[in-house]
């Protein structure tokens, strides 16, 4: 049994679901997803809460059941609060600022890195050295976040580089004489 399965997703107020031939569909504040439904899960749409539970006691149905639950809570938590992913820039002249549809990279290489900010993401720089991430796709956000981090991931010496909010970067001590 699937214990994050048993739990029901809450619908907060605002939030509209519909399920149209295999597509649940999810409206919010903060737009409209949309997610492929599995055959062997069934999904009950009440007035404050959904419930996903297996369609049958197939090995398949029991492996999916937790997974589909939590597509359709980041569904709901992404048309309702959205998503949030922070990376710190750390190093001697690394900096970050968006202009316009770009964000523009300076991490130490000879040429200063553009990213064009895809759909449905939204990026701000509060100040120089951090960047935030937002948008309502929880996947969406986590790739964005993903790819500008690979420019210039965080290495074990100095520190220098790209990482999450809150991320442990494992030190070296480095040579000795």
């Amino acid at each position: 049994m699937s214990r994050i399965g048993k739990k029901p997703v809450p619908l907060p107020s605002g939030v509209s679901v519909a399920i149209n031939e295999g597509e649940m569909t999810v409206k919010g504040p903060k737009g409209q997803l949309a997610l492929s439904l599995i055959n062997d899960i069934v999904y009950e749409i009440g007035e404050t809460e959904i419930k996903v539970n297996p369609a049958n006691d197939s090995k398949r149905a029991r492996a999916f059941w937790g997974m589909q639950r939590t597509l359709v809570s980041n569904l709901v938590v992404g048309v309702s609060d959205g998503f949030t992913k922070v990376l710190e820039i750390t190093g001697v002249g690394y900096r970050a600022n968006v202009q316009g549809s770009n964000l523009k990279l300076q991490l130490g290489y000879s040429h200063d890195v553009e990213y064009a900010i895809p759909d449905g993401i939204t990026i701000k720089t509060p100040d120089q050295t951090t960047v935030e991430i937002s948008g309502s796709d929880r996947q969406k956000v986590g790739q964005v976040a993903a790819e500008i981090r690979r420019w210039r991931k965080p290495e074990p010496y100095k520190g220098k580089g790209i990482k999450y909010r809150g991320e442990f970067i494992f030190r070296k001590e480095g040579k000795k004489k």
